[in-house]
């Protein structure tokens, strides 16, 4: 495409390692130029044409400074979009900016790219570089052994495309490794977000009890401030910043003393008083429909469970659930899925490594718990506590318990649908699911994205 070379990108260095990317679209009417033609409508009926000639005549610079950041009118910041990718950060890192209701965007997956050369932040800079490259030996050279394993149980079909197969056999097999990646493994994401959510946001990481996301916070404010200045000089309050700060650093992470190990989904904040004449609506509902929105009003419904860190990645995608933050710690065990798959003697080296491991972990002078985490494989099992209204606990279920998800993370997606049938089937609610067993499909193959020849 012609010129992509005069666009103007902006880009930050974040001071623990990485790197942030405004994208310029090279638009004429930039996010903030648009923000201010459709704030227009709020104090003319002029029209378009006529805040078209506005904005040339006077520029969109003024008008943003002076109303959305000066006299605080919030849903201006609502109207301009822009697009930012965080490269180089660790997963822990990536969690953090996409624990947002209204996030936007995408990571790079663990079950299409290799981890293996990736760099591991270690934030006690050296100490922990033993322990992390551990995990990275595993990882490479249990890959060609587990590669190796899993086409003898699953060899090529006739009908297979022996491409497709290879790419799903390696799906697999990452699917299974992920396990073994510390979640100090560094990784790239993408956010699309408007001007508002971003400053709203930002209001939260800068104060996030790890120093890399707030370093990450802090790139993110210089790289949006010269990208969009007139929208993100807003005035810190003290109080407010106090406030943020004390939730963040003593309330943010969800780590329980203690958790079930059992499922446990309470549906007492349900008012069964509106599911009245309910029953039509949710027993002739078609596969792949949402429920109408207008049933949130039927209450919420939480569950309490425990899932590795790996599959915690997946289930925080669905922005519709209110889901807790959770530390990673070895306190809850290590998700004994990860090590059935693997073949018997690299069974025994991968426990045994992680008994080493964790005595090493133990040894290092980390000075709070939370950085522990960066030395913690993402196979460990967390507290989960997710809380959601019924369009999204059954658009989740339905879409998390197919063979074609994490079996972490379907296992107990289909062990809530029973919980939900048993509950509210008796109500009309009927749930479409995917009842085919787990097992290799090699259409895996072909859920990746790749450039044609």
């Amino acid at each position: 495409m012609s010129g992509l070379d005069e666009l103007v990108h902006t880009f930050e260095s974040i001071s623990t390692g990485g790197e942030i990317i405004v994208l310029d679209t090279g638009a004429q009417i930039t996010p903030e130029a648009e923000a201010m033609l459709q704030a227009l409508h709020s104090r003319s009926i002029g029209g378009f044409r006529s805040h078209m000639s506005e904005l040339a005549k006077r520029g969109s610079d003024k008008f943003m400074g002076t109303f959305y950041v000066g006299y605080g009118h919030q849903s201006i910041g609502d109207c301009g979009t822009t697009t930012v990718f965080i490269e180089g950060v660790s997963m822990l890192a990536a969690k953090a900016v996409q624990d947002w209701a209204l996030y936007s965007g995408q990571e790079a997956s663990t079950r299409y790219i290799d981890f293996e050369s990736q760099h591991f932040y270690d934030p006690l800079e050296l100490w922990g570089e033993s322990v992390l490259e551990k995990w990275r030996e595993f990882y490479s050279h249990a890959r060609p052994i587990l590669v190796e394993h899993m086409k003898t149980m699953r060899p090529l079909g006739e009908d297979e495309k022996e491409s497709v197969w290879e790419k799903a056999i390696n799906a697999q097999a990452f699917d299974v490794l992920r396990g073994f990646l510390p979640a100090g493994a560094t990784t790239n994401l993408a956010w699309h977000t408007n001007l508002r959510q971003a400053a709203d946001k930002l209001m939260y990481l800068r104060h996030h009890p790890l120093q890399e996301v707030r370093a990450i916070a802090k790139a993110l404010q210089r790289a949006l401030q010269k990208a969009h200045p007139n929208s993100f000089g807003q005035k810190r309050h003290e109080d407010t910043e106090a406030y943020n700060q004390d939730y963040m650093q003593n309330y943010y992470l969800f780590h329980p003393a203690e958790y079930p190990n059992d499922l446990v989904v309470n549906f007492d904040g349900l008012l069964l008083d509106h599911f009245m004449g309910l029953q039509s609506l949710l027993s002739k509902r078609p596969a792949k429909t949402l429920l109408p929105d207008a049933l949130k009003h039927t209450g919420s419904i939480s569950a309490k469970f425990l899932l590795d860190f790996g599959s915690f990645r997946d289930l925080q995608r669905h922005r519709a659930l209110n889901i807790r933050m959770p530390m990673l710690s070895e306190d809850f065990g290590f998700e004994p899925w990860y090590l059935q798959q693997l073949p018997e003697g690299l069974r025994e080296h991968a426990e045994s490594l992680l008994e080493t491991q964790s005595r090493a972990t133990e040894g290092l002078p980390i000075p709070d718990a939370s950085l522990r985490q960066y030395y913690v494989p993402m196979g460990y099992r967390c507290p989960m506590m997710v809380t959601g209204t019924l369009p999204a606990w059954v658009y989740t279920i339905e879409l998390r318990a197919t063979r074609f998800v994490h079996p972490t993370l379907r296992n107990v997606m289909q062990e809530i649908a029973e919980r939900f049938d048993g509950q509210l089937g008796k109500r009309g609610l009927k749930l479409h699911l995917d009842l085919e067993p787990d097992q290799f499909d090699v259409r895996r193959g072909e859920h990746d994205i790749t450039f044609k020849a």
